[in-house]
């Protein structure tokens, strides 16, 4: 049935437009009654949102399921992998709902307001492991948005594409500077990207994060011990 309901809500607001489909207009098209849509959606925008409930449980509990022995930001960052997956379940859903989330403002606003919870999931996990360390909240906050910030971008730039393409890569591609930038522990090894090739092979790829304005021999530096050169 929630299903059902879900369906019938999309089907209506391609037809018909977002603001002029009613909860009667849904129940009426699903065949049940305002009772069971309630039920399962407490307003029309969490109809629009039916997998989110889920995907921040699951998040959480992946999240408490960790040990001491997971590095911290490569498990947010594989913590966040988890909201891919449920967009990447249903691609034309997941395209749909995204050209509709643009076209509705209050919209907009309720997935600011569930992208913050996800956020607030990463950041609560990070303070937690970071407990006792000078700046830890301030460490665990900048993190936990950072990882939102890369993931949001890479997601959004695969359903601007109506979902083609490998969302997985381009999600990875996204958290490897999260990781790079705060990660303590090894990195997921990069995968190169189209322009490295030359000649069908891959050329070997050293990425290096320096602050802006640092001299050049600095940066010079870091590139030499990057490279494992004296």
């Amino acid at each position: 049935m929630r299903d059902a309901l879900v369906a019938a809500a999309f089907r209506l607001f391609l037809e018909r437009g977002y603001e002029q489909t009613t909860v009667d207009d849904i129940v009426a098209l699903a065949g049940v009654g305002r009772r069971s849509f309630f039920r399962y959606f407490p307003s029309k925008e969490d109809v629009v949102f039916p997998d989110h409930e889920r995907c921040l449980a699951d998040m959480t509990a992946f999240l408490t399921a960790s040990g001491k022995e997971h590095e911290p930001v490569r498990r947010v960052c594989d913590a966040a992998r988890l909201v891919l997956l449920m967009y990447a379940e249903n691609p034309s859903f997941s395209v749909q709902r995204y050209r509709l989330t643009k076209q509705v403002p209050g919209l907009r606003a309720y997935e600011l307001s569930v992208v913050w919870r996800y956020e607030r999931a990463l950041a609560e996990y990070l303070r937690s492991r970071f407990a006792g360390r000078p700046d830890g909240t301030l460490q665990a906050d900048v993190i936990a948005a950072a990882v939102v910030a890369a993931h949001n971008n890479a997601l959004r730039s695969w359903l601007r594409s109506d979902g083609q393409g490998e969302a997985t890569a381009t999600v990875d591609h996204a958290l490897r500077y999260v990781q790079s930038a705060f990660g303590t522990g090894p990195a997921p090894a990069p995968q190169p990207a189209p322009e490295t090739l030359v000649g069908g092979r891959p050329e070997d790829v050293v990425v290096v994060v320096s602050r802006r304005g640092a001299p050049l021999w600095r940066v010079v530096q870091e590139i030499e011990t990057t490279l494992g050169r004296d």
